[in-house]
């Protein structure tokens, strides 16, 4: 294996000015420069990463910690986010805390230990006391941690509105919507107060449901659409996530209940699932590629050692239209 005594041998330069080149810092001429870059291409040589990333005191590695790998929202999330860091030379390691007991906690001795650069935080915790003091990079996304973490996240009040709005001019008078669980710290919750108000103040009527908390698995919501349509045979409409109305829809279709003309839906988040099930379904879509984007901008910052101007990034919605309206 070639070393960097080899490239400074064969460039004729002191072991140090290579250090200084691969590193990209000190003063080093543009002809010395040259020469060692040169020398590394003819001797095929390959910088050691970790011994550079020591030197620098940097891993180019960027934590995501979110729920559920495998959910529509967050598996579209982790794609344009990892995408962005790619642009800015970082590699990504992803956390799924659903299934690992510890997850979140061991990210977070990571960024300590500064075994990685920043970390953007997505998971639904209840552990907040553990980013007390943090004095590292981190980026929320949708979640409120605290007054030192800056958080990006959509327009979750339009969100409820047009929801409730589209809901109402189908004709929709008691309507279903679910949550998620309440004890989240996070600014979807407005959401739900935005859709209840805007629906009740036109003299609807609002069911609300909350599921239970760190449940995205497919099996959970098809429970729990056949709970909505039990408890609630009255419903004319049904506002919930993605997973959820395509669990609805599916329940709806096997006891021959018809979509739109006995019951409406929307979903929120607007992913691929809404564009992939039976029908095409009405969404009040996320910007999920920009909130991603906005997150790694963020992050990168921290790292780089810029101070955040403002504590919230907040992103538009849309209302697409679909067949379930």
């Amino acid at each position: 294996m070639v070393s960097i005594k080899d490239v400074a041998r064969h460039a004729k330069v002191a072991p140090s000015t290579v250090s200084l080149v691969l590193n990209k810092t000190g003063y080093v001429s543009a002809e010395t420069r040259e020469k060692v870059e040169r020398s590394m291409k003819e001797l095929n040589y390959t910088p050691n990463e970790l011994a550079r990333n020591l030197y620098r005191n940097k891993t180019n590695i960027v934590g995501i910690i979110v729920p559920d790998m495998s959910h529509p929202f967050f598996s579209t999330f982790i794609q344009y986010a990892e995408m962005c860091l790619y642009d800015h030379g970082y590699k990504t390691m992803v956390c799924s805390t659903t299934n690992r007991k510890n997850g979140e906690e061991e990210c977070i001795d990571m960024l300590k230990r500064q075994m990685m650069d920043g970390i953007i935080m997505g998971a639904h915790s209840l552990r907040l006391d553990i980013y007390e003091n943090l004095n590292r990079p981190v980026v929320a996304l949708d979640r409120y941690i605290n007054d030192d973490i800056p958080i990006v996240r959509s327009d979750h009040k339009k969100e409820g509105e047009l929801a409730a709005d589209r809901l109402l001019k189908a004709g929709c008078k008691k309507v279903v919507q679910s949550s998620g669980a309440r004890i989240v710290s996070t600014p979807s919750h407005e959401r739900h107060d935005a859709f209840h108000s805007y629906f009740e103040s036109h003299g609807g009527t609002v069911y609300d449901m909350e599921m239970g908390w760190n449940h995205f698995d497919l099996a959970y919501n098809l429970e729990f659409a056949e709970r909505i349509f039990r408890e609630h045979p009255d419903a004319d409409g049904i506002f919930a996530a993605d997973m959820l109305i395509a669990s609805c829809l599916q329940y709806a279709h096997h006891q021959g209940i018809q979509v739109p003309e006995q019951m409406r839906m929307i979903a929120c988040d607007g992913t691929i699932l809404t564009m992939g099930v039976e029908r095409p379904v009405t969404a009040v879509v996320q910007p999920i590629e920009d909130l991603a984007c906005a997150a790694v901008e963020n992050v990168v910052k921290l790292i780089d050692g810029s101070r955040m101007t403002k504590s919230e990034t907040v992103f538009d919605v849309t209302l697409r239209e679909g067949e379930t309206t």
